[in-house]
C-alpha cells in the first residue's frame, strides 16, 4: 500500500515489442520489466527487454498513441452449440470476419474431392445405389457415372491429405499446416487490421498449445455451454428429415432396380 504508484508506459502491461511486431496484445510480466524516460515497460521474455533497450525509440508512442490490434476471438463448444449462429451475429454486429474453422478446411479440399468430407455415418454412400453391371447396359446413367467417377479420381497433396484425415478421423493437424492456414488470419490483410471471430478453433489441447507456441494471442475465448436436451430439440428435427429423405432415395433405387430387372427379362 505504501509503495509508490507506477507510471507505466504507452501499451501497460502488455509487451511493447510483441505488439509492433506481431500485432498482438501479449502480456508482459513483472520479472522482465524495464524502465525507459521515467516509464515502466513489462515484456513477455527477457529476449523482448533486450531488443527494446537496444533500440526503444522504435517500440514507443511518438507523435500519436499506439495503435491497438482489432478484436480477436476464439468461440468454442461442443457440436451443436450454436457455435456458427452466435459468431455470425457478433461478426455482423462488431463488424469482424467471421472463420468457421471446419468450413474452411472443407473449402480448401473442395475443389479436388468434389464432396463435403467427414464421419458423416448417416450419409449415403455411391455403392447403395450402383446399378450391378448386368444391368448397366439397360441403366442411362451409366455414362455419367463413369465420367463423375473419373473427374473423382484427383491425386491429393500431403496438405490435403492431412485436412481429410482431420475432417474424417479428428487426427492432428501438423504444426506445418497449420502455419499455411493459421498464421495469415494473424499477420495478413485484411484480417490484421479488421479482426476477426474464429468458430471452432482451438479444439484440443495440441491445437490451443500452438497458438501459444506462435505467439497468436487471441483477445477473448468464449466456451458456450448447453444443455443436451438444448442440442437434441436443435439438431433433432434437420436429422430426421435427412433420413426420410434417404428412405425416399431407397425406395426410389430399388422401384429403378426392379424395373431394369424387368427389362432384362423382356
Amino acid at each position: 500500500a505504501k509503495q509508490k504508484k507506477r507510471h507505466m508506459g504507452d501499451t501497460k502491461h502488455f509487451c511493447p515489442v510483441r505488439l509492433k511486431e506481431d500485432f498482438v496484445l501479449y502480456p508482459g510480466l513483472q520479472e522482465y520489466a524495464a524502465k525507459y524516460k521515467e516509464k515502466i515497460y513489462y515484456f513477455s521474455t527477457s529476449e523482448c527487454r533486450d531488443k527494446f533497450l537496444k533500440s526503444p525509440e522504435e517500440y514507443v508512442a511518438h507523435n500519436k498513441p499506439l495503435q491497438a490490434p482489432p478484436l480477436r476471438v476464439c468461440l468454442l463448444g461442443i457440436h451443436g452449440a450454436g457455435k456458427s449462429t452466435c459468431a455470425r451475429q457478433l461478426a455482423d454486429k462488431l463488424g469482424i470476419f467471421h472463420i468457421q474453422f471446419e468450413e474452411y478446411l472443407q473449402e480448401l479440399i473442395l475443389p479436388k474431392t468434389k464432396k463435403k468430407v467427414g464421419p458423416f455415418g448417416d450419409e449415403d454412400h455411391e455403392d447403395d445405389y450402383k446399378i450391378p453391371e448386368e444391368l448397366e447396359d439397360l441403366s442411362q446413367t451409366r455414362a455419367k457415372t463413369e465420367t463423375e467417377k473419373s473427374k473423382q479420381e484427383v491425386e491429393l497433396t500431403d496438405q490435403e491429405m492431412a485436412i481429410k484425415a482431420n475432417l474424417m478421423d479428428n487426427t492432428e493437424l501438423p504444426p506445418e499446416v497449420l502455419d499455411n492456414i493459421v498464421l495469415d488470419w494473424w499477420k495478413k490483410e485484411p484480417f490484421r487490421s479488421t479482426g476477426f471471430i474464429l468458430d471452432g478453433f482451438p479444439r484440443s489441447s495440441d491445437e490451443a498449445k500452438y497458438l501459444s507456441d506462435r505467439g497468436l494471442c487471441p483477445d477473448v475465448a468464449v466456451y458456450i455451454q448447453v444443455e443436451e436436451s438444448n442440442i437434441l430439440d436443435r439438431l433433432f428435427p434437420p436429422r430426421l428429415e435427412k433420413w426420410k429423405d434417404r428412405r425416399r432415395k431407397k425406395k426410389e433405387y430399388k422401384r429403378n432396380l426392379k424395373e431394369l430387372k424387368a427389362k432384362k427379362r423382356v
